[in-house]
């Protein structure tokens, strides 16, 4: 009866969020039906999606590209920063007060200065996404690289392994989970990072952010909430894909389900 016992495997993984977003469902829709120029009906959103979809596709492919370079240009930036202090010990006490002032700093703050710097192109919206998720990854992948074992950094020392040996069979390793703990914040982020970029940054009016930005300013709630509900199911899906691919990469790990 392996069928029987993966069946209810699956309903207690699924039953409880399925039953809480079908709640939230009912909740919203009854309060759209008593409050129609606060919240537009389920269907009313679901309707002008279908009814629009290249609209909601081109801008999606902006902001799909806005993650995908910025944010991969910020993870990668964390992680190879994370690396040299890690190595360099000096390097992390002379760069992580900058970074740490870096990142408190508001991105709505910094978005017009890098539109004067670099133009009302794609950069500054690029370099928006990035920073929102370089900080996260820079302290998550930082302390899954300095937190080795120390005897068998001390094994590896003995066999008189190069730096590079102890990175590649050690530190690089050891350090997965810390970075998918990373990517696990990323992910979201970097979602949150383009809508703001788009925001914020002038120049192109294109991407669900720039859209969102339109329909709110012209009350056309349909719209608006068409693209909050798209941002959301593109974080939700990065996050799903994420799951995937940890669960095979870290498939020795206790918790890499």
């Amino acid at each position: 009866m392996n069928w029987v016992r993966s069946a209810k495997s699956h309903l207690a993984a699924w039953g409880p969020p399925i039953v809480t977003f079908a709640i939230v469902a009912v909740i919203w829709q009854l309060l759209a039906l008593g409050n129609p120029y606060v919240l537009p009906t389920l269907d009313a959103v679901g309707s002008n999606i279908v009814s629009n979809p290249g609209m909601y596709w081109q801008n999606f492919l902006v902001t799909a590209q806005e993650i995908a370079i910025g944010a991969g240009a910020g993870i990668l930036a964390g992680f190879v920063l994370a690396v040299l202090m890690a190595e360099l010990p000096i390097l992390e006490r002379a760069m992580m007060p900058l970074m740490v002032t870096i990142m408190v700093t508001p991105v709505v703050a910094i978005a017009p200065a890098l539109v004067v710097a670099f133009g009302f192109g794609m950069a500054p919206k690029y370099i928006v996404t990035g920073l929102v998720v370089f900080f996260p990854m820079l302290v998550n992948s930082l302390a899954g690289l300095k937190s080795v074992d120390a005897r068998a950094h001390d094994v590896l020392k003995t066999l008189h392994a190069s730096r590079w040996e102890i990175f590649r069979e050690l530190r690089f390793p050891g350090s997965m989970p810390f970075f998918f703990a990373g990517l696990r914040i990323a992910f979201p982020l970097s979602v949150v990072g383009a809508a703001v970029a788009e925001f914020a940054a002038a120049g192109q009016q294109a991407g669900l952010g720039s859209l969102l930005t339109i329909a709110a300013a012209q009350a056309n709630l349909p719209v608006t909430w068409a693209c909050i509900a798209l941002l959301c199911l593109t974080g939700v899906l990065l996050v799903a894909v994420l799951a995937v691919i940890r669960r095979y990469v870290l498939w020795w790990s206790e918790d890499g389900a």
